[in-house]
C-alpha cells in the first residue's frame, strides 16, 4: 500500500502504482489540509471574489466573469470541451501514473478541489477503473488538459474506462466497480486537469526504463569488448575519477565488473595499444547518458511533488496566485535530451556491432561472424536492421520543447509540447531495444569464436542470450531471432540473470 502525502512520490512509486497496481491511500493530514484550502475557496467565493477559473472564463475568455447560475454549469462544460483528444488509446499505465500524479499534487493542499476529487481518483485506481484516454492532444502546457479531461469525464459518470479487461461506458464501469461518482463543483474540473501530469507520469515510467537499457547496454558492450579483444585499460576507474564525471565512472565500474575473471581481464589475451573511439569511448559516452537520465529525473521527481496547478491556493495568507505552474517545460527540456542520450547509446551500439561483422575491424572474427562467407551472409543484414531504427531514432531525436505553436487567440503563445517529447520517446525506446538486441545477438556469436575465458557477467548474458536465440551456423530468417531480443531486452531479462550472478551494476 502506498500513501499519497503530497511530498515523497518516486519514479519507482509511479511504476508499482501505474505498471504494478500497487493500492493507494492518501493521508490524512493530506485530506485535513485539501479540507483547509476548500473551506478558503468556499468563502472567496461567497465573497464573489474573481477566482480565474472558478468564476472567470479559461484562456482567451478569462477575463469573462461568469454569474452564479453559471458557476455551477462551468466546471462540465470545462471538461467538455477539452475533452478534445485525437486517436489510439494510451496505456493504462500511462493513465494510472497521471491519475496517482494528480491525487499527489492536490495532497498539498494548494488546489481547491473537494476531498472527493482525489478519493475518487484514489478508488479508481485501487479498483481498477481506468479511463480510456486518446493519446494525443495535449500540447503540456495549462497542464495536459486534453487527456486529463478524458479521465475527468469519469467523476461525472461519462466518458468510457476499462474495467476487469473490457471498455464501458463511463458511468456502467463506476457502477461494476461500486465507485460513487461524485460529480464537478466550482473549481473542482480545473483542479482535476491543469497540471502536466500525464507527460510525467509516462516521463517517470520511462525513465526507469532507460536506467535498466543503460545498464544493458553495458552488458552489450561489455560482450562486444570481450569478443573483440579490447585493452581494458581505458575502463580503469581511476582514469574516470581524475576526470570527474559521475556517470562516467559508474560505466567503467559496471563494465570493470562484467569482464572481471576473465582471460581479457586479467591480460591473457594480447590487446592493442588503443582501440577506436566505439570501445575506447564506451564509458565516457554511457556515462554521459546516466548523467542526464540523473538530471531528468531529479526535474521529473520535482513536478512528481510539486503543485502543478492554477490558480494556487495558500490557506494560510488567505491568499490566490494565478501563474503557469502548469507549463511543462521544466520536464520536456530534460525529457528531450534524454531521448536523444538513448539514441546516441544506440548509435555506439551499432557501431561496435559493425566491428564485429567487419573483418577488417574484427581482430580475427570471421566476415559477418559465418562460418560460410560468400554461400551465406551471416549477420550483414543484422547492421541494416539496426541502422533503419537509428535512423528513425534520430529524426525522433529533434526536440519538441522548441516546437512551440501559439494557441488560444495568442494567449497561450508558447507551449511546452512535452506531451510530444513524452509519446517520441517511447518510440525511441522501441528502437533502442531492437539495435540492442542485434549486438547481443553479433556478440553471442563473436564469442563463441573465441576460445578464452570471459568474465563472469559475460558469461551470464551469452547464457541467456542462447536460450532465446541459436549459434547461426548457416543462414535462416533472422527476422524472428531479432524480434526475439528485441522483447528479451525490453523484458530485462539479461540484465536480471547477470545481476543475480555478479551483483547490482549501478
Amino acid at each position: 500500500m502506498y500513501t499519497i502525502t503530497g511530498y515523497d512520490l518516486t519514479i519507482e512509486d509511479v511504476v508499482k502504482v501505474s505498471r504494478e497496481r500497487e493500492q493507494v491511500e492518501i493521508a490524512s493530514e493530506a485530506i485535513e489540509r485539501i479540507n483547509i484550502c476548500r473551506a478558503m475557496l468556499e468563502r472567496k467565493i461567497e465573497a464573489n471574489e474573481i477566482m480565474y477559473g472558478v468564476n472567470t472564463g479559461i484562456g482567451e475568455f478569462s477575463e469573462v466573469v461568469l454569474n452564479d447560475e453559471q458557476v455551477k454549469d462551468f466546471q462540465k462544460y470545462l471538461i467538455y470541451n477539452h475533452a478534445a483528444g485525437i486517436g489510439d488509446p494510451m496505456p493504462e499505465e500511462y493513465v494510472r501514473g497521471a491519475m496517482l500524479g494528480r491525487i499527489n499534487v492536490h495532497a498539498k493542499g494548494h488546489s481547491g478541489c473537494r476531498k472527493e476529487i482525489p478519493l475518487t481518483f484514489a478508488e479508481m485506481l485501487n479498483k481498477g477503473v481506468t479511463p480510456y484516454v486518446c493519446q494525443k492532444g495535449s500540447v503540456g502546457a495549462s497542464g495536459d488538459l486534453a487527456p486529463m479531461s478524458q479521465i475527468a469525464l469519469l467523476l461525472m459518470g461519462e466518458g468510457q474506462a476499462y474495467y476487469k479487461g473490457e471498455l464501458l461506458e463511463g458511468k456502467e464501469a463506476m457502477d461494476r466497480a461500486g465507485i460513487e461518482i461524485p460529480g464537478l463543483k466550482a473549481r473542482d474540473g480545473l483542479a482535476a486537469i491543469n497540471g502536466s501530469n500525464v507527460l510525467t507520469a509516462m516521463s517517470a515510467l520511462w525513465l526507469y526504463d532507460a536506467n535498466n537499457f543503460l545498464k544493458q547496454a553495458e552488458i552489450a558492450a561489455a560482450m562486444s569488448l570481450e569478443a573483440l579483444k579490447a585493452n581494458m585499460k581505458p575502463y580503469t576507474p581511476k582514469l574516470h575519477e581524475v576526470r570527474g564525471f559521475k556517470g562516467a565512472i559508474r560505466s567503467a565500474k559496471a563494465i570493470g565488473k562484467l569482464v572481471s575473471g576473465g582471460d581479457l581481464a586479467e591480460q591473457k589475451v594480447k590487446a592493442k595499444v588503443q582501440d577506436a573511439y566505439s570501445m575506447r569511448s564506451t564509458p565516457q559516452v554511457i556515462g554521459a547518458a546516466h548523467d542526464t537520465i540523473a538530471w531528468a529525473r531529479s526535474q521529473v521527481e520535482i513536478e512528481l511533488n510539486g503543485v502543478g496547478d492554477n490558480p494556487v491556493f495558500f490557506p494560510e495568507e488567505d491568499l490566490q496566485l494565478s501563474g503557469a505552474n502548469f507549463q511543462g517545460t521544466p520536464v520536456s527540456l530534460p525529457m528531450d535530451n534524454a531521448g536523444a542520450a538513448i539514441t546516441m547509446i544506440s548509435v555506439m551500439s551499432e557501431r561496435r556491432m559493425n566491428r564485429l561483422n567487419n573483418p577488417a575491424l574484427s581482430v580475427g572474427l570471421p566476415a559477418f561472424l559465418t562460418k560460410g562467407a560468400g554461400m551465406f551472409s551471416g549477420l550483414m543484414l543484422s547492421q541494416y536492421t539496426a541502422d533503419m531504427q537509428i535512423v528513425e531514432q534520430r529524426i525522433l531525436s529533434a526536440p519538441a520543447s522548441i516546437q512551440s505553436i501559439p494557441a488560444a487567440a495568442d494567449q497561450e503563445d508558447f507551449v511546452s509540447m512535452g506531451m510530444n517529447t513524452a509519446i517520441k520517446n517511447f518510440q525511441i525506446m522501441d528502437n533502442a531495444y531492437g539495435v540492442l538486441g542485434i549486438e547481443f545477438m553479433a556478440a553471442a556469436q563473436a564469442l563463441d569464436f573465441r576460445d578464452y575465458n570471459f568474465g563472469k557477467g559475460v558469461q551470464e548474458a551469452k547464457k541467456t542470450v542462447r536460450k532465446h536465440v541459436d549459434f547461426l551456423d548457416i543462414d535462416r530468417p533472422l527476422y524472428p531471432d531479432h524480434t526475439k531480443l528485441k522483447h528479451v531486452v525490453q523484458s530485462t531479462e539479461i540484465l536480471q540473470a547477470v545481476e543475480k550472478a555478479i551483483g547490482s551494476l549501478e
